[in-house]
Order: structure tokens, then C-alpha cells, then sequence
């Protein structure tokens, strides 16, 4: 029986390589520290900016076992399923299951834009493989597929999908949500430069990505939303914009690999055919960081 009851800040972390492109688990655990010590309450990893389209089945396992030795109960963590085969996925689910995981973040298939009647009985048939709780990641900018609040309330019957990462960029899609399903799933705003504005309509947290960088700051955002603090959180925000605006891109993981590096924690190491930044698209990542460093706020009361 699922019993997870998700909430606050999120990352979904990057995945770390050497500059032969093999991975760095040294790295990834430095990283993962990191994240934990500046307050986040997860770890998702392998997801879209974890670079899972370009790791094998067993390199996925291999990053969620070096989280899981990092995290050591101190926050849950969590591997993204993104296998482009339901069977595929079941297998990968059940993997991860026995490792130990605490739960899944299940995309959609992204070679196919499966319907609704198919993404639906694709998210039951993994998460009776995997029997653990489940987060569905619905972005149908991204993949193509894109189930509605109808969807989900069709879905409440199944027990372990507890949670859902809404990227839709548009977020009215919460308050549209909360009065389908009511309390039956957590919700999760997935885009980084709606966190606002998610969570002041009553998101649960954060499914984000500039964290990977700025987890502190992230943390703060989170608890002076959930504290009422409105003209606070907004100052805040509004310093943090032109750096959450990078997480939404193609280039995303260069961008953000990019910022990890500006900031100190973190390499531009990405596996081909990506590429880090170069020319133009490099300077003005370069200068929005610089501007950020610069003016960074001191959120350590909140700490």
C-alpha cells in the first residue's frame, strides 16, 4: 500500500561525468551532499536534466544506488523511469524497487505520443510492476502527451500514484487539478519560472532545477511561500527569474551545467551529442549567473 506523502523542494539532479563522458560517482556524491546539506527534501534522479536518455539501464541503477548511499535515509529518493518499452520500464521499476529506492517519477514513452487511454494503462501497468509510489511527470510541451484533471481522477483508483509533476506551462492546470482530485495527489510544480505562482495556488512543492545550483535559495522560496511570507518570497523570485528562466530550454542541461559551474559546484561535462555552450548562447548564460552571484540574496536565517 503506498503511504508517501510528498512534499517540498525536489531536485532533479544532474548527472555527473568524467570528461571521457564515463561516469563520476565521486562527483555525483559531492553533488548529492550538497544538495541535502542545503535543505531539499529528495532526490529525483535520471530524469530529462539527469541526462537519461543517454545511460543505459544499469548506469540509471548505478546513479540511484550512489544517491541512495549519499541520501542514508535522510531524504527519500527517487529514479525516473523513462524506458520507451512498457516492458522495458517494468523491469527497470522492479530493479529499483529491490535496490531500495522510496519511489518512481514515470514519464511517457518519448519516441511515442501515446493517447490518453494508453498513457494511462501504461502508468497502471508500471506501477503494479513496481509497487512503489509513483510521481507522474505530465509535460506535454516536452513528450507530446498530455493527461487533464479527467484523467487523473480516472486514475485515483490506482494506489501507488501518489504525486504529480505538472509541466504543462500552464498553471492554471493546479487549481483546475485541485477541484478535480481533490487531495488525492500531491502536486508538484515542474516549471522552474512558475514556482511562484505554482505554490501560491496551493502546489506541494517543487520538482526543480535550478537547485542544482542554488538549493538553498530554492529551500527559501519554498518555506517562505509555505509560511505566508508573500512579499518576501517575492523578492526573492524576482532575483531568482532570470536564472530559473534557463531551466526552461532545449538546452537546459548545458544551461544548467553551465550555472553548476559558474557557482562551484558543479562541471560542464555532458555526454555527446550535447555540447557545452559556446559563443553567444555561452555569454549570456555567463552574464544572467555573474549578475545572480553578484546580487545573491543571504537567506541563512531561514537556516
Amino acid at each position: 500500500m503506498a503511504t508517501a506523502k510528498w512534499a517540498g523542494v525536489f531536485p532533479a539532479v544532474t548527472t555527473k561525468f568524467k570528461e571521457n563522458e564515463d561516469l563520476d560517482f565521486a562527483e555525483m556524491e559531492r553533488h548529492f551532499a550538497f544538495q541535502i546539506d542545503g535543505g531539499v527534501h529528495a532526490l529525483l534522479t535520471c530524469g530529462s536534466l539527469g541526462e537519461a536518455s543517454t545511460l543505459s539501464f544499469d548506469e540509471k541503477l548505478a546513479v540511484a544506488r550512489t544517491a541512495l548511499d549519499v541520501a542514508g535515509g535522510r531524504v527519500p529518493v527517487l529514479v525516473n523511469v523513462s524506458e520507451t518499452r512498457t516492458l522495458d520500464a517494468c523491469r527497470f521499476a522492479a530493479r529499483a524497487h529491490e535496490m531500495g529506492v522510496q519511489g518512481l517519477m514515470v514519464m511517457p514513452s518519448v519516441l511515442y505520443a501515446a493517447d490518453a487511454r494508453e498513457a494511462k494503462d501504461n502508468l497502471r501497468t508500471i506501477a503494479q510492476a513496481a509497487q512503489l509510489p509513483i510521481m507522474v511527470y505530465n509535460n506535454p510541451v516536452s513528450y507530446k502527451v498530455d493527461l487533464l484533471p479527467d484523467d487523473f481522477r480516472d486514475l485515483a483508483d490506482c494506489e501507488w500514484i501518489v504525486a504529480i509533476k505538472e509541466s504543462s506551462d500552464n498553471v492554471r492546470r493546479i487549481t483546475d487539478l485541485r477541484n478535480a482530485v481533490g487531495e488525492r495527489y500531491q502536486l508538484f510544480m515542474g516549471v522552474d519560472d512558475l514556482s511562484f505562482e505554482g505554490l501560491a495556488v496551493g502546489a506541494d512543492g517543487l520538482l526543480a532545477g535550478l537547485v542544482v545550483a542554488f538549493p538553498k535559495e530554492t529551500v527559501a522560496l519554498y518555506t517562505l511561500m509555505k509560511s505566508g511570507r508573500w512579499a518576501e518570497a517575492l523578492k526573492l523570485y524576482q532575483w531568482f527569474m532570470p536564472l530559473l528562466h534557463l531551466d526552461v530550454s532545449n538546452k537546459l542541461v548545458q544551461n544548467l551545467k553551465l550555472v553548476e559551474t559558474l557557482a562551484g559546484v558543479g562541471n560542464e561535462f555532458v555526454r555527446r551529442p550535447r555540447q557545452p555552450l559556446q559563443g553567444a548562447e555561452r555569454e549570456r548564460v555567463t552574464k544572467i549567473v555573474q549578475q545572480a552571484l553578484a546580487t545573491r540574496p543571504d537567506v541563512s536565517r531561514l537556516f
